[in-house]
């Protein structure tokens, strides 16, 4: 691969077109170790991101198994996790933070998976940052402990975010991308007017969000994990080109765009789900998951001014992105990557002033 005049160019030995990407791998098993993201007797080197196993779906309607009430759902977050992160800027932008209370858990994961974090621990910062608060989990010091009182046999991955009945003590989904768009409606009628008036998947747009949904999760948001993760150079190269090709995508469509947001003047779905990975990019991806062709800041000029919009003027961005779980959680919770646990300083700041650049940039301008 070559760098050519800031653009991307393929070599030929480099197929960009086939993916690997699969929604389902082999069952996770309590002998399976969780820091194993790619199968050891894998070959491939491929990462495959399994699929959710809850998708059930909380629904204003009469007779609803998972009726939308307030206070009786629980969501689990990991403020590191840029899926989980997502509901909880939909939870802020659509005014669900008395309806939906939410716990998030230490940034460390470690062999028994997420961990609530104790009295003891002095270094994770942020809202609700503690022990699980729901009743009979007074005991529970970790994620995985839900999953066994709910599923005795439960062979799956303990992920957030997790979705949880607090009436029927059933996990109602663990999977991001069906409880955001719970959220986009299914408490309406308990909501004032200025929340019901939020619409993050208006109908003009259905078609084309869907369309770059599809496109933007598998190459970018789960591209940097497939980059990341790779245990082969073939596997790495072929997904961090294909993750790079994607964000040239994105450049051309934010350069076009009327802005200041993905589609225009309103804050869409399309925001939320790419700002999750684009805010880690340059302080995490870059050097941890060697996504290092280019960085956001310095070489992405129109998604780096659609990012500091999001972060700096719409609180429900800026708001929940919490830096200190992010960075410690990617450098101390893969030995297989970092097996020193060093996190680095850099870059400073995490994110620059809606008017700031960096310094190649302010030179090139001038």
């Amino acid at each position: 691969m070559l760098l050519s005049r800031g653009k991307l160019l393929v070599t030929p030995n480099i197929t960009t077109t086939s993916r690997l990407f699969s929604t389902s791998s082999p069952s996770f098993t309590m002998a399976t170790k969780i820091s194993n993201w790619v199968d050891p007797k894998d070959k491939s080197g491929e990462f495959k991101r399994g699929a959710s196993v809850f998708r059930n779906h909380i629904s204003r309607e009469a007779g609803a198994e998972f009726p939308a009430e307030k206070g009786r759902y629980h969501l689990y977050v990991s403020y590191a996790c840029p899926w989980a992160h997502r509901t909880l800027i939909v939870r802020k932008l659509k005014g669900l933070e008395d309806i939906v209370p939410f716990t998030a858990v230490h940034w460390h994961m470690g062999e028994n998976g997420w961990r609530f974090a104790t009295a003891k621990d002095k270094d994770a910062p942020g809202e609700n940052v503690g022990s699980d608060p729901v009743a009979g989990h007074e005991k529970y010091t970790h994620l995985r402990q839900i999953y066994f009182q709910v599923d005795p046999n439960y062979t799956g991955r303990f992920t957030v975010p997790t979705l949880y009945d607090t009436v029927q003590h059933k996990i109602v989904s663990n999977e991001s991308a069906d409880i955001i768009r719970m959220f986009y409606s299914e408490f309406d009628d308990i909501l004032p007017q200025k929340y019901k008036d939020v619409v993050l998947f208006p109908e003009n747009l259905q078609a084309k969000i869907e369309e770059a949904n599809g496109w933007i999760y598998d190459l970018i948001n789960n591209g940097v994990y497939k980059s990341g993760f790779a245990t082969t150079q073939e596997a790495y190269e072929k997904n961090v080109v294909a993750l790079f090709e994607a964000l040239n995508r994105v450049e051309k469509h934010l350069e076009s765009s009327p802005g200041p947001y993905y589609w225009g003047d309103k804050v869409t779905e399309g925001d939320v789900r790419l700002y999750t990975t684009i805010v880690r990019f340059d302080s995490v991806y870059v050097q941890h998951f060697k996504t290092n062709l280019r960085d956001i800041r310095s070489g992405y000029p129109a998604i780096h001014k659609w990012l500091r919009n999001l972060y700096w003027n719409v609180p429900a961005f800026g708001e929940t992105t919490q830096f200190e779980h992010i960075k410690r959680h990617y450098t101390k919770s893969h030995p297989q990557i970092n097996p020193f646990g060093i996190t680095p300083v850099g870059p400073i700041p995490n994110i620059l002033k809606v008017d700031e650049e960096v310094t190649a940039v302010k030179s090139a301008s001038k």
